[in-house]
């Protein structure tokens, strides 16, 4: 019996993508792989007892989820220490090794932080949405998403300065999300596919639709999910031996690397050594250009690469 491959309404999967032709990008300067570091910049935005009726769950210290008649007071002390402590170690690392990096922000999170919000106003960071908080898309109906879309573009407008070009969901997507991007108009990609090492195209409401796909196998989040990481070593680790398999690939078809980061995980004074230890060991091996998300999209487009 022929099973369907799209049984439900939304977006057609793809099982094939590049196959055995993948595009030779040319990166600036003939890097062999693009490295993008991104920030969930996330606290403040979180699941909460007085807006959700529930506690937060997900990517904390702690490995339960307090029952919602009572407020997690430790919980939401762990997200603090990513806005208060941790954002600016990474600030004072970044800054050191000169790389630029891209804020999946959720807009909330940074109208409650106005000093990260400036930060990005006077820096070359980019900010991609992270939507308007740090919320179930799926959850919403198309009508309430739309005005969360929105509503998240004006506050990023009047935190940073400037509008997000780039969109990325909190896990995933609802099936209507793609298309409200495309609906807009002011969107040049979303990251939300974790399908491929190269950015690609889709066709969505008649229009040629970019999408840059992330990734969780090469991100902070396993310090605190099981099975993890022990050590900044197996961070360190894991990064460099991606970064030296994309290395080689590069030689003839030139990779991206995406390196997921929180600030209330990495921005942890002894797990931002393993991230520390692995920027200095991609800019000593050379071949890497470090950019933004929408840096790697608007060359990719300017190349006319996978149309």
């Amino acid at each position: 019996m022929r099973i369907p491959n799209n049984p439900v309404p939304g977006p057609e999967r793809d099982y094939i993508g590049y196959g055995r032709e993948v595009p030779r990008v040319v990166w600036p300067n003939e890097a062999r792989v693009a490295i993008n570091l991104v920030i969930n910049y996330e606290e403040g935005s979180e699941v909460h007892l007085a807006a959700d009726g529930r506690n937060e769950g997900a990517l904390g210290e702690i490995p339960y989820v307090m029952d919602p008649a009572y407020r997690d007071l430790a919980m939401e002390s762990v997200y603090e220490y990513g806005t208060r402590a941790g954002i600016w170690r990474l600030q004072r690392l970044f800054d050191k090794a000169k790389v630029p990096v891209t804020f999946f922000a959720a807009a909330v999170a940074l109208e409650r932080n106005p000093e990260v919000a400036q930060w990005l106003r006077d820096s070359a960071h980019e900010v991609c949405s992270h939507g308007w908080r740090w919320e179930e898309m799926w959850l919403l109906s198309r009508e309430e998403e739309k005005a969360h879309m929105l509503a998240a573009i004006k506050s990023f407008e009047e935190t940073t300065g400037r509008r997000p070009k780039g969109w990325y969901c909190r896990y995933g997507p609802s099936v209507n999300t793609r298309e409200l991007l495309v609906e807009e108009g002011g969107f040049t990609y979303d990251a939300d596919a974790y399908n491929d090492d190269l950015p690609y195209h889709v066709q969505v409401l008649g229009k040629r639709h970019l999408v840059v796909p992330y990734t969780f196998t090469y991100n902070d989040a396993r310090f605190v999910m099981a099975p993890g990481y022990g050590s900044p070593d197996d961070f360190f680790k894991l990064l460099k031996s991606a970064f030296d398999v994309y290395w080689e690939e590069g030689a003839t078809h030139p990779r991206m690397m995406s390196i997921g980061l929180h600030p209330r995980i990495i921005g942890q004074a002894a797990r931002s050594a393993g991230l520390a230890a692995f920027l200095d060991y991609a800019q000593k091996k050379g071949g890497a250009w470090f950019a933004t998300r929408l840096e790697i999209a608007e060359w990719w487009e300017r190349q006319g690469l996978g149309v």
